[in-house]
């Protein structure tokens, strides 16, 4: 974990896991107080929204933190400007493999820069195209997910990459004993986002918190797709009416394609629209059953709102009496 955490500039490897509309400057602030890693969530934030999001957070931590960025954004260069102009110390790409231009224009800003490797050759490939680390994360992980599970990706990539670059995993992780096993087999630190909804400092509303606290694993489930010309990332969420909903929202937009009144990729904005929207419903207006609630299959080691700093205390505590353990025994 030291690697990780000189890497990150962090006292402990753990990054929080950009989620939209919640990790925003007062749950990122905390992270990076408590000694890990915060990182905002910009999502579908214009530009100047960001601009606002980082100067609000650099006013409530002094601690370095990242900025995630979706790949698809149709200002990724003007979000990537701003995050050069607030010298943002890491940068990471989500939703697919960066646009060209992008990882130059990235370092350029002095940042280091972290992507998603949901398989062994894409991760093989971003390393060569010059990433400085990754993040492995696996279907039991709340939000956008890939098909293969933490623990497979783990086995297969970690062998393959770990002395290469930093390594973070995520995905189901809500224990202490995960972070010593994944430490153990090379990883440079972890990321943790469910694990983080209930914290004190996270500002989602209280009915949103309460669902996590009372779900167990079984409760995240991934959402369907129904329109096979529709590519939809699975999306890893607590089973309410928005789960059926939004397969109501399928149809409508494959009907839409059908008539030709819009292409492909309007329809598949549409989609991340329709996520945007219906995210912040629960997060924000705390209504949880017709927005949608987020959440990975750690939900189930919810159990109480405390501070960050207690969870991340919690985690180290159990990660390191588990390595003594298993070297002692």
């Amino acid at each position: 974990m030291a690697r990780g955490a000189a890497f990150l500039g962090s006292e402990v490897a753990i990054l929080g896991g950009a989620m939209s509309w919640i990790s925003e400057r007062h749950l990122v602030s905390a992270i990076s107080n408590a000694g890990g890693f915060g990182v905002i969530a910009c999502g579908a934030m214009s530009p100047e929204l960001l601009d606002a999001e980082i100067a609000a957070t650099k006013t409530l931590t002094a601690k370095p933190f990242g900025v995630n960025l979706i790949t698809m954004h149709p200002q990724l260069f003007d979000l990537i400007a701003v995050c050069t102009r607030h010298q943002v110390t890491h940068v990471v790409l989500a939703g697919g493999l960066p646009p060209t231009g992008a990882l130059d224009a990235i370092k350029a800003g002095g940042a280091k820069v972290i992507c998603f490797a949901p398989a062994l050759s894409l991760a093989k490939k971003l390393i060569r195209s010059g990433v400085d680390a990754l993040v492995i994360e696996g279907m039991e992980a709340g939000g956008h997910i890939g098909p293969v599970s933490t623990s497979v990706l783990a086995q297969e990539i970690l062998p393959e990459i770990a002395d290469q670059v930093p390594v973070f995993i995520a995905g189901g992780i809500g224990k202490g004993q995960a972070i010593a096993g994944y430490l153990d087999m090379g990883a440079a630190g972890v990321q943790l986002g469910t694990r983080f909804v209930c914290a004190t400092e996270c500002i989602a509303h209280p009915l949103f918190k309460k669902a996590f606290i009372r779900a167990s694993a079984r409760d995240a489930i991934t959402s369907i797709q129904v329109d096979p010309r529709l590519p939809v990332i699975p999306v890893r969420a607590l089973k309410n009416k928005e789960t059926e909903a939004f397969s109501a929202k399928q149809r409508d937009v494959a009907a839409q394609l059908d008539a030709g009144t819009i292409e492909m990729g309007e329809a598949q904005l549409q989609i991340e629209h329709y996520w945007a929207g219906a995210l912040r419903r629960a997060v924000i207006d705390g209504d949880v059953e017709n927005g949608s609630v987020m959440a990975g299959q750690s939900v189930g080691m919810v159990k109480a709102e405390e501070p960050v700093a207690d969870i991340i205390a919690t985690l180290m505590d159990e990660a390191a009496q588990a390595l003594k353990a298993r070297f002692e025994g």
